[in-house]
């Protein structure tokens, strides 16, 4: 156990400290700040209820007479808890907040490494290019793309190209640039010695070395006068350059990449010119080695993307809005590649996985669980001991931009109670690293756990595509939900800024004026897993045992997005040929070795649909819905036919459906008439045989 040290913040929060267990100070910051340089000098880790003083708290720490036993740990509680209309009853949110504090921080992950030597290149207008080429090509290596006309400089200190691009992609390091010149003149070539101004007689040429195709009338003087140097040609016939940089600033209105998350290294900050200084900053602190962490983990054993050529989930390639994620084949089989340098970590990908194959790692959901169910429990432990048990409610928030909402929100709530509604009391705050990242799994296992909703605050920077996957994944959630008899408990809140304070302020009012909600179940022992499918199964085994309202047997319908359903068959077209059974990725589909049996596993399909499209007789439909725990482990033969036997053998060599299939649709051929007809009931060794006797 750490030291923690609580602080009421000069008295503006009405803590208690028998209902925390512990001393309240007053100005640990100010008067008491030797009680925090002596509580550094201890054998204790240290956690300071205190994230507005943690550089002043840090300073101390590096100045103190030992070494800590481990880093400072800061947890906020003024905000979302102590300067909230209902600061006085917020006793078990602050304990549950300061027990998260005090949890073991995740397990390291992978890094993905950068590398730029501050090759820079700046494409836009000229007049807007060059000037900032000219103020950073001392510290970076610069050249310029002029997509429009501008005065070039006399010195050429930095490569100077014109044109328009074609193509751009890559990372901080990897850029890779296509462009094509489509002015007669090279300014790469051009001495700027200013003969063909001189000789251009409609003045088509000026200091900005491109000619003005519109005045030119073709004279060609300029071409004659520029001939020693060759940087004039009307004819030209290789007009395509490209190049490699490390560092792109794209001055544009209309940027190349226009992703909600850009790569790292890639700056669009159009026009503006403040943003544009802003730009300026950051590139110069882009030269060096550089590393990310790597934020997903993948599985291809599990992934349904693709198999025997035929492409079934696409779940992840369309949910990333970075185009990190790509479609690879090879042999047939269909997995995803992820290029982690251009994944940004938004993890939407896992979030729509159905088979848990892409996997979020940063932190893992096992992590995540143990942080969650360390919050419930505090919180009803805490909350037990008043006379009324409060069942507390999750939000979850990207950490970054989150956390400055919630410090806005807490804030303003303190200096105008009467106009912001801070955090309820049974509201506990949870910071992932972005909203994208959270899915089922951990929402459903926060239910079990004994939350009673479960909040997603979108704070309006989102890409659209997250917003319609977490749409898509609550709707799911909350169909499954009242599938057991639950009303729905998983909400979203979506914001149209950061700074619409307004908006999530009147959804707190709401919150506040509404009441926690009861626990849908009674809290579950068990621990998320980093397998997806295994977490949820053991979530809805948890509800479905204390369901409202049992399962039908023939199971509740959920939307068209859900991964968890079976398979609808028209047996009288089904042949058994079992070429769904050799496409299935998850070993749904399984056939006899025998007899004539197809024969099918619940639990085990992710609604991929690549059975569908295998099917050559189209009697497979996927039937998204939720049966019990049993009925979904069972396997279930879903069709069987006689085995056929060979008429000259007698050997077992297919179905009888199939042959006469076959039958049907070949017996109308003149190719198979008379005697070629009773040959395709024998099988290939009596058919050859038979064909040899008669010849």
């Amino acid at each position: 156990m750490s030291q923690k040290l609580v602080c009421n913040c000069n008295g503006t929060m009405p803590l208690d400290s028998k209902v925390l267990g512990m001393p309240i100070h007053t100005a640990l910051c100010r008067q008491e700040v030797g009680l925090a340089m002596k509580a550094m000098n201890g054998d204790e880790e240290l956690i300071i209820a205190c994230t507005q003083e943690s550089a002043l708290f840090s300073e101390l720490a590096e100045q103190s007479e030992k070494a800590l036993v481990a880093p400072l740990r800061f947890v906020n509680i003024r905000e979302i808890a102590g300067w909230t209309q209902e600061a006085k009853i917020s006793g078990p949110k602050i304990s549950a907040l300061l027990a998260l504090a005090d949890m073991p921080e995740a397990e390291p992950v992978p890094v993905v490494n950068y590398e730029s030597q501050g090759r820079l290149l700046i494409i836009g207008s000229g007049d807007q290019a060059l000037s900032w080429a000219e103020k950073l090509s001392s510290s970076l290596d610069v050249s310029v793309l002029c997509t429009e006309p501008g005065a070039l400089p006399i010195a050429r200190n930095f490569p100077t190209y014109t044109g328009a691009v074609t193509k751009l992609d890559g990372y901080l390091g990897q850029f890779a640039v296509d462009w094509e010149l489509q002015n007669p003149i090279d300014p790469e070539m051009c001495t700027r010695c200013g003969a063909c101004v001189e000789v251009c007689p409609e003045g088509a040429i000026d200091d900005a070395f491109q000619i003005n195709l519109d005045k030119c009338k073709s004279h060609r003087a300029c071409v004659t006068a520029c001939a020693g140097i060759g940087a004039i040609a009307f004819d030209r016939v290789d007009r395509k350059r490209s190049s490699e940089f490390d560092v792109i600033m794209d001055l544009r209105i209309n940027p190349q990449m226009r992703m909600s998350q850009t790569p790292q290294g890639y700056f669009a900050p159009g026009p503006d010119p403040l943003k544009q200084a802003l730009v300026a900053n950051q590139l110069l602190a882009l030269v060096g080695e550089f590393e990310k962490p790597k934020y997903f983990a993948y599985d291809q054993k599990v992934c349904a993307h693709g198999r025997n050529g035929k492409v079934g989930c696409n779940a992840c390639i369309d949910a990333c809005s970075t185009g990190a994620i790509s479609s690879l084949f090879k042999n047939g089989q269909g997995s995803v590649e992820v290029n982690p340098n251009l994944c940004m970590g938004c993890g939407a990908c896992a979030t729509v996985c159905p088979s848990g194959a892409m996997r979020y790692n940063y932190p893992s959901v096992a992590h995540q669980g143990k942080e969650l169910k360390l919050l419930a429990n505090v919180f009803g432990a805490e909350s037990a001991k008043f006379k009324q048990a409060v069942t507390p409610s999750l939000l979850l928030h990207t950490l970054t931009v989150g956390t400055q909402l919630m410090d806005s929100l807490g804030r303003s709530a303190h200096l105008r109670p009467k106009q912001f509604d801070g955090l309820p009391s049974y509201v506990l705050p949870y910071g992932i690293e972005h909203i994208a990242s959270t899915g089922l799994d951990l929402w459903l296992g926060a239910l079990a756990y004994g939350f009673g909703e479960v909040i997603l605050l979108l704070t309006g920077d989102e890409d659209p595509s997250y917003r319609a996957a977490l749409e898509e994944q609550c709707a799911l959630g909350n169909a499954i939900l009242a599938a057991y008899g639950f009303d729905s408990r998983i909400a979203l809140i979506q914001l149209d800024s950061i700074h619409d304070l307004q908006t999530v302020s009147s959804a707190m009012a709401k919150l506040r004026q509404r009441g926690p909600l009861p626990a849908v179940c009674s809290p579950a022992s068990f621990g998320l897993g980093n397998q997806k499918r295994e977490t949820i199964e053991a979530v809805l085994e948890h509800l479905q045992k204390q369901a409202k309202t049992p399962l039908p047997a023939a199971g509740v319908v959920l939307p068209s997005s859900s991964f968890l359903g079976g398979l609808k068959i028209n047996q009288d077209a089904c042949t058994l040929c079992m070429s769904c059974v050799g496409s299935c990725p998850e070993g749904a589909l399984l056939d006899n070795l025998d007899e004539p049996k197809l024969s099918f596993i619940e639990k085990q399909c992710v609604q991929c649909g690549i059975c569908v499209q295998t099917c050559p007789e189209q009697a497979l439909v996927l039937a998204p819905r939720l049966l019990t725990v049993e009925q979904r482990k069972q396997k279930v033969e879903i069709n069987e036919t006689k085995p056929f036997h060979c008429v000259s053998c007698g050997k077992v060599f297919g179905t009888s459906k199939m042959i006469d299939l076959m039958l049907i649709k070949l017996g109308a051929h003149s190719a198979f008439s008379g005697e070629a007809l009773e040959r395709l009931k024998m099988c290939s060794d009596c058919r050859v045989v038979d064909m040899v006797n008669k010849e």
